[in-house]
């Protein structure tokens, strides 16, 4: 349908728009007029939609001329017939892009609202309401763009620059090479200029276009229409400010009461144990008491001689009946005895010894012990010829009769 070439177009009535009382508003339109926009944007009104579909479907570009066939004739467009058309500047710059910077600053604060710069990257409702109006001119009926048009882009707002700060334009340029995109196929421009290609193809000679229809008034900018458009871009700006949400403080976190008779679970902590502390292998593990020598007291002094006399003969330690095994067995812990130096006991804390000599032994062994705990239980102010006496002897006793018993053991 050739409707969607000009769904978007807003064509101007000059006319009735300068007739208007709003300042602003007029003053805008004259800067239009200024610029040499008047005769494309203001031109008859008319469209023939058959002819439009055959020149799009068939229209190329070659050497700079955009060639189509309309109704079976082939129809030429130069850029200087275009111009020529709609009375186009053809001096200035040729090139939105080479639009100087400085002019676009000025514009970016003389169509701000607040009088702050406008955000190029922003929305068109920072701008006053007529300059609103020519960014959507600019948008819908010059660059042609498909997609949103209130985004301010900066190829729209250089368009604007050119009409609000009065740059000479070679608009015939410019308005030709967005009508080469519009016919090159695999380009993002969207098709458009319904009016202007209806009139050019109108002035070619012995063309047949068919039947033409009106350009839908609703489109056509006058002094009603844009009265309208106010109210409209107004009413919008209300229900804007009145569904824009209020500010309000952040909520402040609530921690969730917990009962008191509710018990508080805590949470453990787990650590890594190694083997060799573990406390259940140190319950298991067999801690072996630390041997402590037994304690010697040496006679420091000498007995006089007539202490001598009053002493009874010494008494052999060893009868002339016992094995010779046992009396060497006994020699050799007397002599270790004596070779271990003397260490002083505390009584509170008495010491076991388990020597490690003749482990092979048994009888050794358990003479060993028994010695150890005639020490132990003794009482410690007892003189040394008393307790010498006293474990050597129960040591003895106790031997001979283990010995007795293992020999009856035999026999039997």
């Amino acid at each position: 349908m050739a409707s969607s070439f000009y769904s978007n177009t807003q064509h101007i009535d000059f006319a009735s728009i300068l007739a208007m009382n709003d300042p602003g508003m007029v003053s805008m339109f004259q800067a239009l007029i200024a610029s040499g926009l008047e005769g494309f944007l203001g031109c008859t009104a008319v469209v023939y939609e058959t002819a439009l579909v055959d020149f799009f479907e068939n229209a190329s570009v070659r050497d700079e001329v955009i060639i189509s066939t309309v109704a079976g004739q082939l129809v030429e467009i130069s850029e200087e017939w275009f111009a020529e058309t709609f009375e186009l500047p053809v001096d200035g710059l040729e090139d939105v892009s080479e639009m100087p910077k400085d002019k676009i600053f000025d514009a970016r604060s003389i169509v701000s609202m607040t009088g702050e710069p406008v955000i190029l990257s922003g929305l068109k409702s920072q701008m006053k309401i007529h300059y609103h109006l020519l960014c959507d001119i600019m948008a819908k009926s010059i660059s042609v763009k498909a997609g949103s048009f209130n985004a301010i882009t900066v190829e729209k707002f250089s368009l604007m620059t050119a009409v609000v700060c009065r740059m000479k334009m070679n608009w015939g340029r410019v308005l030709f090479g967005i009508l080469k995109k519009m016919v090159t196929s695999g380009t993002k421009q969207a098709k458009g200029f319904a009016i202007q290609i209806s009139l050019l193809l109108e002035n070619v000679p012995n063309l047949e276009l068919g039947e033409s229809s009106e350009f839908p008034s609703s489109k056509i900018l006058t002094e009603k229409t844009v009265h309208r458009y106010i109210a409209v871009i107004d009413k919008s700006g209300a229900q804007d400010a009145d569904v824009a949400p209020k500010a309000t403080k952040a909520p402040k976190k609530c921690t969730a009461a917990v009962p008191a008779d509710v018990p508080v679970v805590k949470r453990k902590r787990t650590t890594k144990k190694k083997d060799s502390s573990s406390k259940d292998n140190l319950e298991l593990m067999a801690v072996a008491q630390e041997a402590v020598p037994i304690q010697m007291i040496e006679v420091s002094t000498a007995p006089d001689a007539d202490d001598t006399a009053d002493q009874p003969a010494a008494v052999d330690a060893f009868p002339a009946d016992r094995p010779a095994e046992e009396i060497e067995s006994v020699e050799r812990v007397d002599e270790q005895l004596a070779v271990e130096p003397a260490v002083h006991v505390s009584a509170e804390e008495p010491a076991v010894e388990v020597s490690r000599v003749n482990v092979d032994d048994p009888k050794t062994v358990i003479r060993r012990v028994l010695d150890q705990l005639d020490f132990v239980t003794e009482d410690p102010v007892v003189a040394k010829d008393d307790r010498v006496e006293t474990w050597f002897d129960r040591a003895f006793d106790v031997e001979l009769a283990t010995a007795d018993h293992e020999h009856h053991d035999g026999l039997w």
